[in-house]
């Protein structure tokens, strides 16, 4: 064999070792980056706990935070299953609404708020808390809510007839026919089932014996829940 023979076999035997000393690096280099992806692996977030935590309840629907009870209306003529019924448009135009707020305290005492807008500008009204819900007529909606009843009924006595004992509301519009009134009392709502609409009514309320309680004719009412 000449010269030239054998310097192109120790040619061809570097570029074999090359090309494996090459793949073997190539291989080390995956085999790294196998295991350094191990570390980089992402894991997927745990999905939010849908529960609230203990001693949190979820806030019944229909019910404010901090357990207020609010009902809305817009009145209209009687319907069937309508929650908002004027009884005179005049007095309480269709189109008029109302709101009324149940907020409990944690000393027992419960606020009752109503607002009102769209009735009769600077006119005095009266309105109180009933024992049942609306129905065709003013009547329908029972005698008010007594935390204590009087055993006589219809109630005149002030003893039990009284914005104490009762929820008084009576409020006078401004001159957009507009008003809020707000009462505080020790009404025991949500222990009982007896208080299921607002009544508004043609005056204020009176206190003398044999009329307490009493004003006037029944001009609209909302059903709501205290």
């Amino acid at each position: 064999m000449n010269g030239d023979g054998k310097d192109g076999q120790l040619m061809h035997f570097q570029r074999t070792r090359l090309v494996t000393a090459l793949a073997g690096a190539c291989t080390a280099g995956l085999l790294l980056a196998g295991c350094a992806g191990g570390d980089d692996e992402r894991t997927e977030p745990a999905p939010a706990d849908q529960n609230p935590p203990a001693g949190q309840q979820q806030q019944p629907e229909g019910q404010e935070p901090g357990g207020q009870e609010v009902s809305t209306g817009t009145f209209e003529e009687f319907a069937p299953d309508r929650d908002a019924i004027t009884y005179d448009p005049q007095a309480v135009p269709p189109g008029s609404t109302a709101k009324i707020t149940s907020a409990p305290a944690p000393d027992g005492r419960t606020t009752v708020t109503a607002e009102a807008t769209g009735l009769q500008p600077d006119r005095d009204y009266g309105a109180h808390v009933h024992v049942r819900e609306c129905g065709p007529t003013g009547q329908d909606a029972g005698p008010h809510f007594q935390q204590n009843p009087d055993p006589v009924q219809p109630s005149v006595d002030p003893a039990y007839a009284n914005p104490q004992n009762e929820v008084w509301l009576d409020f006078r519009t401004d001159a957009q026919g507009n008003a809020t009134s707000s009462t505080t009392g020790t009404w025991a709502f949500g222990e009982r089932d007896d208080a299921q609409s607002f009544v508004i009514h043609e005056e204020h309320t009176h206190t003398q014996p044999g009329q307490a309680g009493e004003a006037g004719a029944r001009l609209a009412c909302l059903n709501a829940d205290f």
